[in-house]
């Protein structure tokens, strides 16, 4: 697992710093912007800004990383009301992460002010104030989510950012988000950046409904989730447009699965792979020649 000095920052368009992860090959944000991604796809669309009038709000961060969607969750709850008191859990396989985002100072172009709690959130794992309750749960997050279920924990806001389901498929598959669901209150909100049509089927088979997100310095939007409600969902949740609808009635729909909720990431893509090669619904190749076609010249 690599150390804290294998992590080197880079900066991302909207000037803020991110590291390159070797062991999964992709960036941990965005290269459009790693803060902005923390506020417009995880803090906006879980409404933290109205949840932050309520006394008490608890959130989940699936993959804490370098803390970024933790960070902009407190600053954007204590700008609105100083007084509510906050609960976080953070889901982390590897301390050295958001060690090495304290070590290389990421926080300094933030003007941040809570960078003492994620210091001693990142080395001590724990940390308790009158205001804030937070802890970082270190290993992996299919044998923590189990722990957390056990604890009766029941999140307003879930960030849902491991890394791509191609490179982290055990992270997205129906069983694993089926164990997040369990930890979303009834009237939680629940985000991630990802718009893969596995990943929108198995929030889904889950028991959620989901919604699109605006997209944030690229064309793909992400995904908001929540448990339906008496209430139409499309009044309360960004719709699907017609086109990630048809999206999810093609062989990309095909979920990612992990019964045991243990096997490594080979086989499982193995095992959807398999699934997607017998399957009769459309080739997604159709459905994105077919939405190309009806695109109008110059639109994306």
């Amino acid at each position: 697992m690599p150390e804290l000095e294998d992590f080197i920052p880079q900066l991302t368009a909207d000037g803020s710093l991110t590291f390159f992860s070797q062991e999964f090959g992709e960036s941990f944000h965005s290269h459009f912007g790693a803060k902005q991604e923390s506020y417009f796809k995880f803090v906006e669309p879980t409404q933290l800004a109205q949840a932050a009038e309520k006394p008490i709000v608890r959130l989940l961060d699936v993959c804490y990383g370098l803390g970024y969607n933790t960070a902009a969750a407190l600053q954007t709850i204590w700008a609105i009301n100083p007084r509510c008191y906050v609960e976080v859990i953070g889901l982390e396989l590897n301390p050295a992460v958001p060690q090495a985002a304290i070590a290389h100072h990421l926080f300094d172009n933030w003007n941040y002010k809570y960078t003492e709690i994620l210091k001693l959130l990142a080395f001590e794992q724990q940390l308790k104030t009158q205001s804030l309750n937070a802890k970082l749960m270190i290993g992996d997050a299919r044998k923590s989510i189990e722990v957390l279920i056990k604890s009766g924990f029941q999140a307003d806001a879930i960030f849902l950012d491991p890394f791509s389901p191609p490179q982290c498929p055990q992270l997205w598959t129906v069983e694993f988000l089926k164990q997040v669901s369990v930890c979303l209150h009834r009237d939680g909100l629940l985000a991630t950046y990802s718009c893969a049509a596995a990943v929108r089927t198995a929030l889904i088979l889950s028991g959620l409904i989901i919604g699109s997100t605006s997209p944030v310095g690229r064309r793909s939007p992400g995904t908001v989730a929540a448990y339906p409600k008496d209430s139409d969902a499309s009044s309360w949740l960004p719709p699907l447009s017609l086109e990630e609808q048809e999206h999810l009635l093609t062989r990309a729909a095909i979920p990612y699965r992990d019964p045991q909720l243990k096997d490594p990431a080979d086989v499982i893509i193995m095992r959807r792979q398999q699934e997607q090669q017998t399957s009769l619904l459309e080739p997604t190749s159709q459905w994105r020649k077919r939405w190309l076609l009806q695109k109008q010249p110059g639109e994306k």
